[in-house]
């Protein structure tokens, strides 16, 4: 009988320990909603290891694509909410995809942000080939016409800001003003203009830092208030224009509605101590971006006022995707 005793008492120790076990106790899986060597892609292995380290378990880095974003982001949503299938989000999947298309399968709601970290500004290039020095420059040759403009795909955060930048100088109506024409990719995008094929585009910086320092772009506005390491340009703030303070690329992650408080004040503490990494400022910041750290109020605010932004652009300017 003692013996018993002794044994259920084991056991009832057994599982008191393991109901009140502390999270992480096994590897965490990380959702990339876009491919390999995409600007999500590497923002996230970029952070990977810091991360990790501050984790104190295994980060699997997943990339699950499609659908601008969306197959990845509807494979967290649907998850369990308990920490262990964290999303790295986007501006794409979670500001543009949310304002731009009728059918989208989720809401911001359906996801708890732990965190945004890093702020891509965007910029808007021209080839020097061009003869355009400035935006000023830019918005004359619009009137008179015959520009484009490149962006990674209809519906992209590319496309949104074309339109945006346009509208923001001044153009009525920018989608009749200057064609778009769009790639498959911000790469392909990119090398339109590198060719000839479109007369500016406005992208992330990380995607055209290396053209800049290589000449081959010339940049003519950053959209944030302060100036952006790598890029000779006015800020949108600079020319008068500050409403284009929204029109950034961002990184954060989310795990699904419900996330319990305990569990994403965890990933707080954990990402205070990632971004403080050498290595990984050192590699963003190289590539044009900004390392901003926010908590889950401010990042739920700055998602959100961006978002609203954004959808009332596409609703002025009859942008919406109904398909």
């Amino acid at each position: 009988m003692k013996k018993l005793s002794v044994v259920i008492g084991v056991a009832l120790a057994t599982l008191a320990s393991v109901a009140h076990a502390e999270y992480p106790e096994r590897a965490v899986k990380m959702v990339i909603p876009y491919g390999a060597g995409g600007a999500t892609d590497i923002s996230a292995r970029t952070i990977a290891e810091p991360l990790g380290n501050a984790v104190g378990k295994p980060l699997v880095m997943a990339n699950v694509t499609g659908a601008g974003g969306a197959t990845g982001s509807v494979s967290v949503q649907n998850a369990k909410a308990d920490g262990y299938t964290m999303l790295f989000a986007r501006v794409g999947s979670h500001s543009v995809n949310p304002a731009m298309k009728a059918t989208l399968p989720y809401t911001l709601d359906d996801f708890r942000f732990v965190t945004v970290y890093e702020i891509n500004p965007v910029a808007c290039a021209v080839t020097p080939a061009s003869g355009i020095k400035s935006m000023d420059d830019l918005i004359a040759k619009v009137k008179e016409g015959g520009v484009s403009y490149s962006s990674s795909g209809v519906g992209s955060l590319l496309h949104l800001a074309g339109a945006m930048v346009l509208k923001e100088f001044g153009i009525d109506n920018p989608l009749e003003a200057a064609v778009h024409i769009p790639q498959k990719g911000g790469g392909a995008a990119a090398t339109a203009v590198l060719n000839g094929t479109a007369t500016f585009l406005c992208t992330n910086s990380s995607a055209v830092a290396g053209f800049v320092a290589n000449e081959q772009l010339v940049p003519l506005m950053v959209t944030t208030p302060e100036p952006v390491v790598g890029f000779d340009a006015p800020t949108a703030n600079d020319l008068g224009k500050p409403a284009l303070n929204q029109l950034v690329g961002w990184t954060g992650i989310a795990g699904p509605d419900g996330l319990p408080d305990d569990v994403a004040a965890k990933w707080g503490e954990w990402m205070a101590v990632a971004t403080e990494d050498a290595k990984f400022n050192e590699t963003m910041t190289s590539r044009g971006s900004v390392i901003q750290l926010m908590n889950p109020v401010d990042a739920n605010e700055f998602i959100q006022t961006q978002y609203e932004t954004f959808r009332q652009l596409v609703d002025d300017l009859g942008m919406r995707i109904e398909g």
